[in-house]
């Protein structure tokens, strides 16, 4: 059994839609998912806000890579174009951080990198996952590395009044 955290996000199109499409598509795995927050874009790249959430998922018969490589399928059915690093897109699905019987999986690869090696300053990604699960950690509670990042990082983060169903 393995459990993965995934950072979920749109800027192109209909953003809700794009985002219930990985819940659906993940079906009865999906064991925890955040509220749904607009987020400024990151990276510097001059584009619309974003729709952010996070999904928790647990599924045994997969491993990191297989959620991986699930997480691009999701992203090309929503048609995602890697033009510009960082740029805008119709869905973006990273893994934050995977775990398995033994715990977090640790993995440093030229494919994957977990845990997401900027996780830990990007609010985008630390709010909704403390809404999805408030005992999140990442090495150290998730609630403690949120509250270093600068504030105007964090009032980045708003709350929508849209759902996920699940």
């Amino acid at each position: 059994m393995t459990r993965v955290v995934l950072s979920i996000g749109s800027n192109l199109g209909d953003r809700m839609a794009q985002l219930q499409s990985v819940i659906a598509g993940l079906g009865e795995a999906v064991t925890a998912v955040s509220r749904v927050y607009e987020t400024d874009p990151w990276g510097g790249v001059e584009q619309g806000p974003f729709l952010n959430a996070v999904v928790i998922a647990e599924d045994s018969a997969r491993d990191a890579y297989s959620w991986l490589r699930r997480a691009q399928e999701f992203e090309c059915a929503a048609r995602r174009k890697r033009e510009v690093r960082w740029g805008p897109r119709t869905l973006d699905v990273d893994l934050i951080a995977c775990y398995d019987e033994h715990g977090e999986i640790t993995l440093d690869e030229r494919e994957l990198t977990l845990p997401h090696p900027r996780a830990r300053v990007r609010a985008f990604v630390l709010v909704p996952w403390l809404d999805a699960d408030p005992t999140a950690e990442l090495d150290r509670p998730v609630r403690d590395l949120l509250a270093e990042l600068d504030p105007a990082e964090r009032a980045g983060v708003r709350l929508t009044s849209w759902t996920l169903e699940t």
